[in-house]
């Protein structure tokens, strides 16, 4: 019987797909892999670029997003675990890079959604001045399985319609 675990999601079964490991008998996390080569660009070409169009008086700013870096995993775990994901402690200070949710959560029913398959990724801002970019195998961030707990009075009844971003729908 499965209890949790990694696999590679559809439409990446020929990239060379690495799943996640523990590299230390104490480690907590199970390192990710980025699926492919991900530029995650500079915050600071577009606050520049607002800044000029706010000193020019133009009222319509360009919007940034986080890059998700794509991991080409998805995961399978118990109803009452999530699949916690974060940051590598070394990409803030060697990458500039800062997880855009701090900590993501993955629930046990984003598995084979039908809008991504689960698939698991990672959202990062860049604060650096230039571009930065994760290689395809280099280990983009970690997750950790936890069980979690609800109150005697809780109601949840939805039931997931899509992928990442979908909880509220």
């Amino acid at each position: 019987m499965r209890v949790r675990g990694f696999e590679v999601c559809k439409g990446f079964e020929d990239k060379d797909i690495s799943l996640p490991v523990r590299k230390t008998k104490n480690s907590v996390g199970y390192d990710f892999e980025a699926a492919e080569d991900t530029v995650i660009p500079s915050i600071w070409k577009v606050v520049f670029a607002n800044m000029g169009k706010f000193l020019k008086g133009d009222k319509e700013f360009e919007t940034f997003k986080p890059t998700l870096v794509k991991t080409g995993v998805k995961s399978y775990f118990a109803e009452d675990e999530g699949l916690f994901l974060a940051n590598r402690s070394s990409h803030p200070g060697k990458k500039g890079l800062v997880l855009a949710n701090s900590i993501g959560v993955i629930e046990s029913d984003y598995y084979n959604n039908v809008d991504n398959d689960g698939h698991v990724m990672f959202a990062y801002y860049n604060f650096f001045p230039v571009d930065v970019t994760i290689k395809k195998h280099e280990v983009c961030g970690q997750g950790f399985f936890q069980k979690f707990l609800v109150t005697d009075d809780d109601r949840a009844e939805g039931v997931r319609k899509g992928g990442f971003g979908s909880t509220d729908k």
